[in-house]
């Protein structure tokens, strides 16, 4: 039993690197096949009910022409837009993501980009929509009080 036992452990010992180096090689087949000019952007201060757009680029490192498949923003108040036409080989592509800027407030979106059949990059945009007054200025009696002076 003893013996056996032994050459299981052998054959367990010759085996593992064989084991970790097909991972190494696997890992190395999974390489980023896009580059990304910048992973996120933010608008800074925006005014609420006016969208604003962000144009991110990407850029295709591998040596076959890519498709973006899909991009999906983490909410609907995010609308992100693409071809899906192919990225040639060092090409680069343009995505457009919007933000409506309905609500108030600080806000901080990820969009995902779909592409190489199961690959995911990420990039975000955040900034802080502020409430517009409801009336252009508040009333200014000094103002009135001149227009109808007689000098």
């Amino acid at each position: 039993m003893y013996k056996q036992f032994s050459i299981w452990i052998f054959l367990a010992a010759l085996s593992l690197p064989v084991v970790l180096f097909a991972q190494q090689i696997d890992a190395g087949n999974k390489k980023d096949k896009i580059a990304l000019k910048e992973t996120s952007f933010d608008f800074g201060k925006i005014i609420q009910g006016k969208p604003v757009m962000h144009d991110f680029q990407v850029t295709n490192l591998d040596t076959l022409p890519m498709v973006i498949e899909n991009v999906q923003a983490s909410c609907g108040c995010t609308t992100p837009e693409w071809s899906r036409e192919p990225i040639a080989p060092g090409g680069t592509a343009i995505i457009k993501v919007g933000y409506n800027s309905a609500a108030a407030g600080y806000f901080e979106k990820t969009i995902t980009l779909m592409y190489a059949e199961g690959m995911t990059a990420l990039v975000s945009i955040r900034g802080t929509v502020w409430k517009s007054p409801e009336q252009p200025a508040p009333f200014n009696k000094s103002i009135a009080f001149l227009k109808t002076a007689k000098f």
